[in-house]
């Protein structure tokens, strides 16, 4: 039973990763713009936070920093899709492949640093409790700063004017500018805002999943992400439910080597991945499932003067 509780505890853990980051994209997405470059936005945001732990002790801090860097990225990203008329697809690659050789280049000299000890996060009585407390309650705060991520977007995108206004622009840009709404200004910040929840995710994985700097540490974390986003529907509810899907068949590979069980090594490294393909294509074996909820507009530019 212990064992139990620590790997759904280890799932919740890996699952914040893809859940903030899908969530980021899934804004994005909503508004119509389709960012390939999550797994370079990533690797920024988790130098730039684990830097910042480095120098001042403070993991909140680290945290800020890498929003800060996956915004910045995200808005470069922005201004050359929404203003400059870039291809979406070929820009995401560009920046992914950015990401990765400025984090590898930054980081060198942080391979060998080592993060202050960090506080346990118990709650108190709950944490207590036999099975559940280790399993639900001795988290990060940043396990439930995910979830209530997830509750809070639902009730933009379902229960606010603004909300319906994004949605607007993902379906129909030019009905949303004939209405008057600044169609650009509007993707812009979805943009930005996308950036900032992957950069959150990058410097998770750097403070906080694994204390640690090194080159490619996101193992594609970003594009199981963006992967999400189409195996939810564009549903923030199933983004949380599909993250800690994923990140179950990542922990399990760990749950069973230390089980003993008799497998290769290499073949549980590649669940995660195998389990985002298969589930891709059951998925696209249905293309109403996707058809329901896609954004009508997403990938495609916008000119206002057209």
């Amino acid at each position: 039973m212990d064992a139990t509780a620590l790997l759904l505890a280890a799932t919740l853990s890996a699952g914040t990763v893809l859940a903030i980051a899908a969530l980021g994209l899934l804004i994005n997405e909503k508004a119509g713009i389709v960012n390939l470059g999550a797994e370079g936005m990533m690797l920024c945001a988790a130098i730039a936070g684990f830097a910042a732990v480095v120098h001042t002790g403070n993991s909140w801090l680290g945290f800020a920093a890498g929003m800060a860097a996956g915004a910045l990225l995200a808005a470069v990203f922005g201004v050359l899709v929404i203003w400059l008329n870039t291809n979406q697809y070929a820009t995401g690659l560009a920046l992914s492949l950015f990401g990765a050789g400025f984090s590898a280049f930054v980081g060198i000299s942080y391979v060998q640093e080592k993060l202050p000890e960090q506080a346990r996060h118990v709650i108190p009585w709950l944490g207590d409790l036999p099975f559940i407390g280790p399993a639900l309650f001795r988290q990060h705060p940043m396990v439930y700063i995910a979830m209530a991520l997830t509750v809070g977007l639902i009730w933009f995108l379902y229960r606010t004017r603004a909300g319906l206004v994004l949605r607007s622009v993902g379906e129909s840009p030019e009905s949303a500018h004939a209405l008057g709404y600044p169609v650009r200004r509007i993707r812009l910040m979805a943009v930005v805002a996308g950036g900032a929840l992957c950069g959150l995710a990058g410097a998770y994985v750097s403070v906080v999943y694994t204390p640690l700097w090194v080159e490619g540490m996101i193992a594609g974390k970003g594009w199981i992400a963006l992967a999400l986003t189409t195996f939810a529907t564009w549903r923030p509810a199933r983004v949380l439910f599909g993250a800690y899907l994923f990140g179950g068949v990542t922990m399990l590979q760990f749950h069973l080597q230390g089980m003993g069980v008799d497998m290769p090594p290499q073949f549980l490294t590649m669940l995660p991945y195998l389990a985002t393909i298969v589930v891709l294509v059951l998925i696209s074996r249905n293309p109403r499932w996707i058809r329901l909820n896609m954004p009508t507009s997403i990938g495609k530019p916008f000119y206002p003067g057209s």
